[in-house]
């Protein structure tokens, strides 16, 4: 049954909701995978604080024009639009339909967008093929670490050379 002209109001209205709270977004084409696969891809999207839908282009179009995207049109792309926000960093969404789309051939990344401007499907490969957030945390973590930990080794290893040298004056005076 055809949705009236509410329901699709409503409805533009939760994805330009959901456009306004994500960090960014990430569009796919889909076809031909099962309610398994798609329940698999909710609930990993949930584990990357993410969220997957799939809505009509006309009113995929509506809604990230009214969202403020800049640079893209889902009428542009070809086929089922599935799409993926992320909230919890800005390369989730990208991951998380990347990872989908190497198991299943019938996925392929097509746009996204990122602090409101569009990306192409090269761009949105690139963004997630970026670590996340909390690997860039350790990273940097790490980074920070390693003078201290290189000092403390450097003074250590003189407290163990001067222990060395005195176990062996000790041994040599006992013989």
């Amino acid at each position: 049954m055809a949705k009236t002209r509410k329901e699709k109001e409503d409805i533009v209205a939760v994805v330009v909701e959901k456009f306004r709270n994500a960090k960014a977004a990430s569009f796919s084409n889909v076809s031909g995978f099962t309610m398994d696969q798609a329940n698999a891809l909710r609930d990993k999207a949930r584990e990357m604080n993410s969220e997957v839908f799939i809505t009509k282009k006309t009113l995929l179009a509506l809604a990230s024009k009214e969202a403020g995207f800049e640079g893209i049109d889902p009428n542009d792309f070809a086929g089922s639009i599935l799409t993926a926000v992320s909230y919890g960093d800005e390369v989730s969404s990208a991951k998380l339909l990347m990872e989908f789309s190497k198991t299943n051939d019938s996925v392929e990344l097509v746009a996204g967008v990122l602090e409101g401007k569009g990306l192409s499907a090269a761009e949105v490969n690139q963004l997630a093929l970026l670590p996340s957030k909390e690997q860039l945390l350790g990273q940097l973590v790490g980074t920070l670490n390693a003078p201290v930990s290189g000092f403390v080794r450097v003074l250590a290893g003189n407290i163990r050379g001067l222990v060395t040298v005195l176990g062996a004056i000790k041994d040599q005076k006992t013989a």
